[in-house]
């Protein structure tokens, strides 16, 4: 099963961030984004204006609703970029790999 298709969990605190070969295993699985520090996720996404860009915007907030996994987002005028790291614990988790694969795929369909 693809990161995509899992869901995440949510952090309870009291568990290790991602480091290593496992932090390195899970990035593998989503190029296109940079692990910046071990700490947390980032990708910019690029549209043809600032419609197209909000129109994203709110389809990746339909997704962490879901999730239940929120990133921060910073919109301009044809820009996204987001950032993802797991708040409870100041770090990376599976749950955040699962995220940046599911906005991918909003990037894409």
């Amino acid at each position: 099963m693809g990161l995509a298709e899992k869901h995440c969990v949510p952090c309870r605190g009291g568990v290790p961030p991602l480091e290593g070969a496992d932090l390195e295993r899970f990035a593998r699985q989503v190029p296109g984004w940079q692990v910046v520090q071990g700490h947390h996720l980032v990708r910019s996404f690029a549209f043809a204006d600032f419609r197209a860009a909000l129109d994203f915007v709110n389809r990746v907030g339909a997704v962490a609703e879901r999730e239940g996994h929120h990133p921060d987002l910073y919109l301009s005028w044809g820009k996204v970029d987001v950032h993802i790291w797991t708040h409870k614990i100041d770090g990376l988790t599976e749950s955040d790999f699962i995220l940046a694969a599911k906005v991918d795929q909003i990037e894409h369909g």
